[in-house]
C-alpha cells in the first residue's frame, strides 16, 4: 500500500525511492509488525483478562502446568493482526503470492478461532469438531494448491527440487497439488502441536520465517538463483516483506509468551503461523528444507503418532507423554530447559537448512 504511495512521491521527492527496496521494506515489515505487537499486547492481555478467557489445563499432564489455568488465550490474534497490518502496509499488493499467504493465513487464523472461542467463552471441551476443522484445513490448503499450480508459469515451480545437488529436481505434475495441501495442512497441524509450552512454537516459527524470508529473496532474484542453482520463481521475492513481519509479530508476541507466559497464542495463532509457513515453503520450492528446518515440529508430531499408533497396537507407550515436550517435563527438566534446547535444535536445523544453499 505504501509502496505505491512511496512510487507516486519519488516523483517529487527522490529519497522515496529507497521504500522500493525489497530488504528496506522487509525491515520496516520487522519493525512495524513488532511494534505493533508490543503497543497492542498490553490491551490485548487486559481484555482477554477482562473477558475470562483463561486456558484449561489437562488435569493428566505436568503438575507445573496448573498454575497456568485461567492465563489468558486467543493471543494468536495479536500475532496476525500485526503481520496483516505491516503485510498490507509494506508488500507489493499486486503480486499474487503475497494474498495467497495472506488468505491461507487467516482462513486458517479464522479456522483456530473458532475452536479456541467453543472451548474457553462457550466451554465446550471438544471445540470444533476435528471433521469440521479438516474439512476448512482441506479447503484452504487444496484451494491454495490449485491457484499456485494453474498459475505456474516455468517448469521450476512445479518441481520438487532435492537439496545438495544441482541438477536434481523431480518433475511433479499433478502430484504437486497433494504435496502442497500436505505441506501446508501438516506444517499448521505440527505447529499446533508444538504450542504447548511457554514459548516453544512462536521462536522456531520466527527462525525458520526469517529463513524462508533469506530462500524468497534469493529464489526471487535472476543472478542470485542462477548463481546458487535454485529455481527462478518471478515474485517469490516479495515474501520477503511478509517472512519479515511474521518474524516481527513473533518477537513481539514473544515478549509476552515468554515463561512464566502472560498469554498464550491459542489454535488462532499455531494454526495459522504452520499454514503460513508450510505454503511459504512449498512457493519458494523448498518443501524438503522446510522439513529439515522445522524438525522440532515434525518431531513433535511424529512423537504424538508414535504414541497413538503404539498404544492402539500394543496398549503400550513409548513416551510418557506425548507431544514429547511433555515427555521430558515428566523426566523432571524444568520448562525453560525444554523450551531453550529445542529453540537451539531449530537454530542448528536452520542454520544447516540455509547451509544447503551452498552445499550443492
Amino acid at each position: 500500500m505504501l509502496l505505491w504511495l512511496a512510487e507516486y512521491l519519488s516523483q517529487y521527492f527522490t529519497a522515496f525511492a529507497v521504500v522500493q527496496y525489497l530488504t528496506f521494506r522487509a525491515i520496516l515489515g520487522v519493525l512495524t509488525a513488532l511494534g505493533l505487537s508490543l503497543l497492542l499486547g498490553p490491551m490485548m492481555i487486559r481484555r482477554l483478562n477482562y473477558l475470562q478467557i483463561g486456558q484449561s489445563v489437562r488435569t493428566d499432564g505436568p503438575q507445573s502446568h496448573l498454575s497456568k489455568s485461567g492465563t489468558p488465550t486467543m493471543g494468536g490474534a495479536l500475532i496476525l493482526l500485526s503481520i496483516f497490518v505491516s503485510a498490507l502496509l509494506w508488500s507489493d499488493l499486486s503480486n499474487h503470492y503475497v494474498w495467497v499467504v495472506m488468505i491461507v493465513t487467516f482462513v486458517f487464523g479464522a479456522v483456530g478461532w473458532v475452536d479456541d472461542y467453543r472451548k474457553v467463552v462457550e466451554k465446550n471441551s471438544r471445540g470444533l469438531p476435528a471433521r469440521w476443522k479438516y474439512f476448512w484445513q482441506s479447503v484452504a490448503g487444496l484451494g491454495a494448491a490449485i491457484f499456485l499450480y494453474s498459475t505456474g508459469s516455468s517448469g521450476a515451480e512445479n518441481e520438487l527440487i532435492v537439496p545438495f545437488f544441482k541438477e536434481v529436481a523431480l518433475p511433479l505434475g499433478m502430484f504437486y497439488v497433494v504435496l502442497t495441501y500436505f505441506v501446508i495442512v501438516g506444517s499448521s497441524n505440527a505447529v499446533n502441536l508444538t504450542d504447548g509450552l511457554d514459548g516453544l512454537a512462536i521462536m522456531p516459527s520466527v527462525l525458520v520465517a526469517g529463513a524462508l524470508g533469506v530462500f524468497a529473496y534469493l529464489v526471487g532474484n535472476v543472478q542470485f538463483s542462477e548463481y546458487l542453482h535454485i529455481p527462478y520463481v518471478a515474485g517469490a521475492g516479495e515474501l520477503v516483506v511478509f517472512c519479515a513481519a511474521l518474524a516481527g509479530a513473533g518477537l513481539g508476541f514473544l515478549w509476552f509468551n515468554t515463561y512464566p507466559a502472560q498469554v498464550f497464542m491459542g489454535d488462532v495463532g499455531a494454526l495459522a503461523l504452520g499454514a503460513a509457513l508450510g505454503v511459504m515453503a512449498v512457493i519458494v520450492r523448498q518443501e524438503i528444507v522446510f522439513f529439515i528446518m522445522g524438525g522440532v515440529f515434525v518431531l513433535e508430531t511424529v512423537s504424538v503418532i508414535m504414541q497413538v499408533a503404539s498404544f492402539k497396537m500394543t496398549g503400550r507407550r513409548i513416551f510418557r507423554m506425548a507431544p514429547i515436550h511433555h515427555h521430558f517435563e515428566l523426566k523432571g527438566w524444568p520448562e525453560p530447559r525444554v523450551i531453550v534446547r529445542f529453540w537451539i535444535i531449530t537454530l542448528v536445523l536452520v542454520l544447516f537448512g540455509l547451509a544447503t544453499l551452498k552445499l550443492r
